[in-house]
């Protein structure tokens, strides 16, 4: 579980089949094998590290729903370790698993802040309301409006200077996370009859 609150700013290392290598300092203090490390908003858990970087797996499912793909050699990617217990939640509650990816439809100066446009799949969209909570390549950030085909947040200086968005331009694709609190409730209110649906599942999955 993460708050979406970026520690460091790493750099693709490698990226093979099945394995990606992160360079990054902040993040390795005090890591262990088996940790789980968000980069770009992905969970992936450390099968790897040495004093300046660390390694993990990827299955084909991560590659698919996300970005990644698109990364080269020496990309910044947004880091943040896992939330201790006890500690602040400086953002929103963030699994780390993305659901979809969207492209910046525009980015514009608003005072000192920056507003992005982002455009994405409707079953996203819909589960996307204005002024909650959004994740974008990790980041935790608000939604100031929402429509059926975009959304868009507002980025302070600290998180453009602090992040990898200082790199991004319109037609760049990001990794999104709607809110998990948001997920639920759509489950909730969508499926009726949840032990149906559960005994149906465990059937037609051989159980």
């Amino acid at each position: 579980m993460f708050t979406g609150i970026i520690e460091e700013v790493g750099r693709l290392k490698s990226l093979t089949r099945g394995t990606i290598a992160i360079e990054c300092r902040t993040v390795l203090d005090g890591l262990k094998i088996g940790d789980s490390i968000s980069t770009n908003g992905i969970c992936l858990t450390v099968t790897a590290f040495d004093e300046k970087s660390f390694s993990a797996d990827v299955m084909p499912e991560t590659i698919r729903r996300t970005s990644l793909e698109g990364l080269k050699v020496g990309s910044r990617v947004n880091l943040e370790r896992a939330l201790k217990v006890g500690a602040r939640l400086g953002g929103h509650i963030v699994s780390g698993h993305i659901d979809g990816v969207g492209k910046i439809i525009s980015i514009r100066a608003e005072g000192n802040a920056h507003v992005v446009t982002v455009g994405a799949d409707r079953m996203i969209l819909r589960q996307i309301v204005e002024k909650g909570s959004v994740a974008l390549d990790g980041m935790s950030l608000t939604v100031v409006g929402v429509d059926d085909r975009s959304f868009g947040v507002s980025l302070i200086p600290h998180t453009m200077s602090a992040t990898n968005f200082i790199d991004k331009k319109v037609g760049d694709v990001l990794n999104i996370e709607t809110d998990i609190i948001g997920k639920y409730i759509e489950r909730l209110m969508n499926v009726g009859g949840s032990t149906e649906i559960t005994k149906e599942f465990l059937t037609a999955n051989g159980f």
